[in-house]
C-alpha cells in the first residue's frame, strides 16, 4: 500500500515572493528593455522542461492553464463549493497547480519524486465540470482529462520517481529504453564527438525488418538536414557498432526538438540583442541565437566564452541546456534561463573573495599538481533574480559546465541573494537542541551565504583534470606527479573526448556537489575567508559552528530523498550532504552524535549535536582527508575507485549505529515542505517596461502564470510538441 502522504504538497506549503522590485527600479530604461526580452526568452524556454520531465506534464500544463485562464479563481471556487467541493479540497487543487508551475512538471525539481493532488480524483473532475473552461470547450477539456487524468494520480512503481527503464520515468529517453540503451547512446555520442547536453534519445523497432534503430534528436529551431556549426555533417543516418556488439545499428541524428519553443526563445533573444550594453554582450547573444537556431553546442560554448568575458554587467543572464541532474545518466542538460540584477554591496564581498582565491586554494588538502596551472579569476556577484525559467531555482550557480572552458578559460559564480533571503529561513527547526535552535535561527542565512560563496568559487572552481590530448600530450607531469593514496605514478586520466560527466556518469553530479560542499566547510575554518564576509572573533566561531551544524543536520534531513525501494538517492545535493554526515560520524570522538528521543508530542524524535570544540582537531582532518580523495579520483578519472568510496558512504542501512534506515521514518514524519517562489512579470507597453508583482500565495503564483502566458498561442505549440512525442511513450496515455 502506497503512503500517499509522501507524494502530496500540504495545503499550508510556504510560498515566497522572489522580490526584485528595488533592483529593477534602479535599472535604466534600456536595461529594463534588455531584461524584459531576456525574461521572455527564459520563461518560454523554461516550458521545455515540461517535455523533459514526464510524458503527461505537457498535457497537465494545458489542462491547468485552460482551467484557470477561463475565469477568476474566486468564481471557480464559488462554483466548486456550490457543487460540494470543500474549501480544503479547492485549496489542495490550488497548491497542486502552484507546485506544478513552480517545478515545471509533476515531479519535484528537488528530489525527483512525483507529487499528486491532495484531493480525490472525483473532486478534481467536479471542479472541471463546473468550470467556465468546460462550458467554453467541453470536448477539449474532456480530451485532455481522458489523456492525463489517470496519470496525474498514478503512483505505480515506475511513476513514483524519475528514472530509466523499470526504475522510473523519463522523457530524455523513449519509454522502451533501459540502461543498456543509455550506455549505447553514450558510446555513440562520444565516438561522434556530439555533446549530449541538448539531446534526447529514442528507440524504435522498424516494422518491415524487426531491427532496432535509434534517433538522437538535437534541440533547435531548424528541423532539416545540413551541417551543425562546429560539429560538421553529423545529421543523418550512421551505422554504428558498439564495443562487444555483433553488428552495426542504425542511428539517425536529427534536429528540431522543441523547435517552436526554441523559436520563441530565439525571437526574444534577437530583440534583446538590439539593446545589449556592449559588443561582448551582443556577441554572446548572437552565439546563443546561432546555437538555438542550429542545435550547435559549440556555438553555445562560444556564447559562454563571451559571457565569461562580459565582466560585471548590471543585468546578468545565462540560458540554455545547463544542468544534468535530472537525466538518469547525468549527461543531458535541462533547459533553464535566468535574468538577474547585481547587488553591488554584497558583490563587493565576493570580489574580495576572488582576490584572495589563490591564497585560499593553497589551503586545500591536495598537492599543487592537482590544482589548475593558473586560477582564472572569475566574476563573482550577488544577484537578485528577476526571472528564472526552468524547473527550480538554486541559491548559487557556477557555470558554464563545459569542462574544457572551466579548466582553460574560466567561469563565473553567482550567488542569488533574494533566493537566499526568501527561501532559506527555517520556520520550524527540527532535530536540534533548544540552545542550538536559537543560534541556528539567527545565523543560518549568513552562514549559508558563506557556504554558497566558498562552495561555488573555490569548490566548483578548484581542481584539475588530468588530460591526454589528441596529440598524446599530457597536461600534467606524468613522470613525476604521484597518486596521493598509492604513492605511485598516475595510471589513469581523461582522453581528449572524455568529460567529467561522461566519465563519472550517474554519480558525477552528486560527487561534484559533495566535493564543493566539503571545500565550503573546510575553508570556512579559515579566519581570512570569514573576515572577507565580515565575521571575526566570536562571530566567526559562531558562523563556523552553524555552518558545520547545518551541514550535519542537512545530512540527516537528506534521508527524505533516499528511496529504500530502489536503494537510490533522488537528489544530488542531499546525497552529498548525507555522505558528509557519514564522514563526520566516522571521525569519531563524538564530533557528531545522533540520538533517538521522544518529543513532547509523544512521538519519536531525533537529537543531533555537534561538539564545536572538536571541529578543528577532529572534523577538519577527517573532511580534509576525504576531500583529498574526492579530488584525486576526480583528477585521475578513476571512476571505479571514486564510485566504490562514494557508494560506501552513500549506503543507508540499519547494520550499525545510528540505524539511518530506521531514522528515515522519523525524518519523513517531521519533514517540512520546500518553499515555492512566486516571480514577477515584466510588462512592455509602448517601449516602456513595468514590473508586476503578485501575492505570495498559491493563487498569486497561478495568477502570475495566467498573465505570463495569457493566450492560446503557446498552448497550441505545447500541444503540437506533446503529440509529436507521443509515439515514443505509447504506454503513457
Amino acid at each position: 500500500m502506497v503512503d500517499k502522504s509522501e507524494y502530496i504538497l500540504p495545503n499550508d506549503i510556504p510560498v515566497c515572493l522572489l522580490d526584485c522590485s528595488q533592483a529593477f527600479k534602479d535599472l535604466s530604461e534600456k536595461e529594463k528593455l534588455y531584461s524584459h526580452y531576456l525574461s521572455q526568452a527564459s520563461f518560454c524556454g523554461g516550458l521545455i522542461c515540461l517535455l523533459q520531465t514526464s510524458p503527461e506534464s505537457p498535457g497537465i500544463y494545458l489542462l491547468l492553464q485552460k482551467l484557470f485562464r477561463a475565469q477568476p479563481i474566486s468564481e471557480l471556487q464559488k462554483a466548486a463549493q456550490e457543487t460540494g467541493v470543500s474549501e480544503d479540497e479547492f485549496q489542495a487543487l490550488l497548491v497542486y497547480t502552484a507546485g506544478f508551475y513552480a517545478n515545471m512538471g509533476n515531479y519535484k525539481s528537488f528530489g525527483d519524486s512525483k507529487f499528486i493532488p491532495n484531493l480525490p480524483k472525483e473532486k478534481f473532475e467536479v471542479i472541471l465540470s463546473c468550470s467556465k473552461a468546460v462550458k467554453d470547450d467541453p470536448t477539449g477539456i474532456k480530451t485532455l482529462w481522458d489523456r492525463v487524468g489517470d496519470d496525474i494520480y498514478s503512483l505505480s512503481e515506475r511513476r513514483k520517481i524519475l528514472g530509466l527503464g523499470e526504475k522510473g520515468i523519463t522523457t530524455y529517453f523513449s519509454c522502451n529504453c533501459d540502461f543498456k540503451d543509455a550506455e549505447f547512446a553514450k558510446e555513440f555520442l562520444t565516438d561522434k564527438d556530439i555533446s549530449p547536453y541538448n539531446t534526447r534519445f529514442f528507440k524504435k523497432v522498424v516494422p518491415s525488418t524487426g531491427k532496432v534503430e535509434y534517433e538522437v534528436r538535437l534541440a533547435s529551431v531548424e528541423t532539416g538536414d545540413g551541417t551543425v556549426p562546429g560539429c560538421g555533417k553529423i545529421l543523418g543516418p550512421h551505422h554504428f557498432k558498439a564495443s562487444g556488439a555483433g553488428e552495426p545499428v542504425t542511428v539517425h541524428v536529427t534536429r528540431g526538438d522543441h523547435y517552436k519553443l526554441m523559436k520563441l526563445v530565439m525571437e526574444n533573444l534577437t530583440k534583446a540583442k538590439e539593446v545589449t550594453a556592449n559588443e561582448t554582450e551582443r556577441n554572446m547573444v548572437e552565439k546563443y541565437i546561432e546555437s538555438f537556431m542550429t542545435g550547435s553546442i559549440p556555438a553555445h560554448k562560444d556564447g559562454s566564452r563571451f559571457w565569461i568575458k562580459n565582466k560585471g554587467p548590471i543585468v546578468e543572464t545565462y540560458i540554455g541546456f545547463i544542468e544534468s541532474y535530472r537525466d538518469p545518466i547525468g549527461a543531458r542538460g535541462e533547459f533553464e534561463g535566468f535574468v538577474a540584477v547585481v547587488n553591488k554591496a554584497v558583490s563587493a564581498k565576493f570580489t574580495e573573495l576572488v582576490e584572495n582565491a589563490e591564497h585560499l586554494l593553497a589551503l586545500l588538502p591536495w598537492p599543487a599538481a592537482y590544482e589548475k596551472d593558473k586560477f582564472l579569476r572569475p566574476d563573482f556577484t550577488s544577484l537578485d533574480v528577476l526571472s528564472f525559467g526552468g524547473s527550480g531555482i538554486p541559491a548559487g550557480i557556477n557555470i558554464p559546465n563545459y569542462d574544457d572552458i572551466r579548466q582553460n578559460e574560466g567561469f563565473k559564480n553567482v550567488s542569488l541573494g533574494n533566493v537566499l533571503t526568501a527561501g532559506y529561513k527555517d520556520d520550524n527547526i527540527t532535530f536540534l537542541s533548544e540552545e542550538d535552535k536559537e543560534l541556528y535561527s539567527k545565523l543560518k542565512v549568513p552562514a549559508f551565504e558563506v557556504q554558497v560563496g566558498l562552495h561555488e568559487l573555490l569548490g566548483h572552481g578548484s581542481g584539475k583534470l588530468f588530460i591526454q590530448d589528441e596529440d598524446g600530450k599530457f597536461n600534467f607531469d606524468i613522470e613525476n606527479v604521484k597518486h596521493t593514496e598509492t604513492g605511485e605514478r598516475i595510471k589513469s586520466w581523461y582522453q581528449h573526448n572524455e568529460t567529467w560527466d561522461s566519465k563519472f556518469s550517474t554519480i558525477a553530479s552528486t560527487y561534484e556537489e559533495c566535493r564543493a560542499e566539503c571545500v565550503g566547510i573546510f575553508l570556512c575554518l579559515s579566519q581570512d575567508a570569514l573576515r572577507i564576509f565580515g565575521f571575526e572573533d566570536d562571530n566567526a566561531d559562531d558562523i563556523i559552528y552553524i555552518n558545520w551544524l547545518n551541514m550535519a543536520r542537512a545530512g540527516l534531513l537528506a534521508l527524505e530523498f533516499y528511496s529504500p525501494e530502489s536503494l537510490k538517492w533522488r537528489q544530488a545535493h542531499m546525497n552529498a550532504r548525507f555522505v558528509i554526515l557519514r564522514v563526520m560520524l566516522e571521525a569519531g570522538e563524538d564530533l557528531v552524535t545522533i540520538t533517538k528521543t521522544m518529543h513532547e508530542d509523544g512521538k519519536e524524535d531525533i537529537l543531533l549535536t555537534l561538539d564545536r570544540s572538536k571541529i578543528i582537531p577532529v572534523g577538519k582532518p577527517a573532511i580534509g582527508n576525504f576531500l583529498k580523495k574526492l579530488q584525486v579520483y576526480k583528477s585521475t578519472g578513476d571512476f571505479e575507485a571514486g564510485k566504490a568510496m562514494y557508494d560506501r558512504y552513500s549506503d543507508v542501512n540499519d547494520k550499525e549505529e545510528p540505524h539511518f534506515l530506521s531514522l528515515r521514518d522519523i525524518v519523513i514524519a517531521r519533514k517540512q515542505p520546500r518553499k515555492i517562489f512566486v516571480q514577477h512579470n515584466t510588462v512592455l507597453e509602448d517601449q516602456t517596461v513595468t514590473l508586476k508583482s503578485y501575492e505570495a500565495t498559491p493563487a498569486g503564483l497561478i495568477q502570475s502564470f495566467k498573465e505570463r502566458f495569457p493566450n492560446t498561442e503557446i498552448d497550441d505549440i505545447i500541444q503540437e510538441l506533446w503529440d509529436r512525442d507521443a509515439e515514443h511513450f505509447p504506454r503513457m496515455h
